[in-house]
């Protein structure tokens, strides 16, 4: 019956991997609160805080205008409620229908912000002014990227965790800058995928816009040196997007962009916790926030097509290259393979 099982899955599992070989960001929660967005081809979008994109396939080119906020991003109806220090989860799935996990492994995540003329539900952001609040790149093994997190599975078997429905995915952490003055801003989540990105405009842009309102009480900003354009923060030759030695480690990997605003950096008395790992690679800034945490989220506000709650169960560290592990986990498989055996 397991076996059975098993074989009707194989070819939907074959298509769903060619389907889900990129991504888009579904959701975001903010101090607990769950904001849904959209899954693509919807026919009649819900309100999100969430710009959403016309395709889950990766903007190329740095010159590319969709660097801005993803391929052909509307404006989002809706706008989240922070504060200086509120932290963000922001869950990236794969697919159209975010039913898949993320599905690549190599390369940086980083956070921007901009603040909005006026509300940024109406905000055309082509000339927004953007500045960078967080990096994340290589973990502390200097090896693997911490974007490999978004994509690992719980079960040993990506086809078992289909047959059972376990989701383990985790969202990409992000704080607020602690000192940040108050106002309308995007914030847009990027992700650069390099599997490809051994010669010019090889590399795989995933950017997304989310639309905030900032309260608070504080004063602090970027300086215009902080700030760029998108398209325009990045070159096709930069050191970090083009990067021909990506798999020849030890690898020596810097950021793109501008460095991380020096405010985020030097915080406030409000300053939210600072983060228990950053496994940035060199050429990386000082005060990098991203983490990837468990956040169980607490209200839901605005509902698309039915998804799995993210609950970041098997990403909160990072992978380990310890022998016994190694040793259990090929244990762990081959009961699975045994008990498969006894199931037929």
């Amino acid at each position: 019956m397991m076996l059975r099982r098993v074989a009707q899955l194989l070819p939907a599992l074959a298509i769903s991997t060619l389907v889900s070989a990129h991504g888009f960001v579904q959701q975001v929660t903010i101090d607990g609160t769950v904001y849904k967005g959209n899954n693509l081809n919807v026919g009649t979008p819900v309100p999100s805080i969430i710009r959403l994109v016309s395709t889950n396939s990766p903007v190329k080119g740095s010159s590319n205008p969709a660097l801005n906020c993803g391929q052909d991003a509307q404006f989002a109806s809706l706008v989240g409620n922070a504060n200086p220090g509120s932290q963000l989860e922001i869950l990236w799935v794969g697919g159209t229908d975010g039913t898949s996990n993320w599905p690549h492994n190599t390369g940086p995540l980083m956070h921007y912000m901009a603040k909005c003329d006026g509300s940024c539900s109406t905000y055309n952001s082509t000339n927004a002014e953007w500045f960078k609040i967080s990096e994340l790149g290589l973990e502390a093994d200097g090896n693997t990227w911490y974007q490999a997190n978004l994509s690992q599975y719980c079960s040993y078997f990506a086809l078992l965790a289909l047959m059972y429905s376990a989701d383990s995915r985790a969202p990409a952490n992000v704080t607020i800058p602690s000192a940040l003055a108050p106002g309308n801003y995007l914030l847009r989540a990027e992700i650069i995928s390099l599997q490809l990105a051994m010669s010019p405009g090889g590399a795989e842009f995933y950017p997304a816009c989310i639309q905030l309102q900032i309260g608070g009480s504080q004063t602090q900003g970027p300086t215009s040196s902080e700030e760029c354009l998108f398209p325009g923060c990045y070159s096709d030759n930069d050191p970090g997007i083009l990067t021909p030695n990506i798999y020849n480690p030890p690898i020596q990997y810097t950021f793109p962009g501008p460095p991380v605003a020096s405010f985020v950096n030097t915080g406030s008395s409000s300053a939210a916790p600072s983060p228990t790992s950053t496994g940035s690679a060199s050429g990386s800034s000082a005060g990098t926030t991203s983490t990837f945490a468990n956040g169980p989220s607490s209200t839901i506000i605005a509902s698309s097509t039915p998804s799995p709650t993210a609950t970041g169960q098997c990403m909160l560290s990072s992978r380990s290259t310890n022998q016994d592990v190694v040793k259990r986990d090929s244990r762990n498989k081959r009961m699975h393979k045994r008990r498969l055996v006894r199931a037929h």
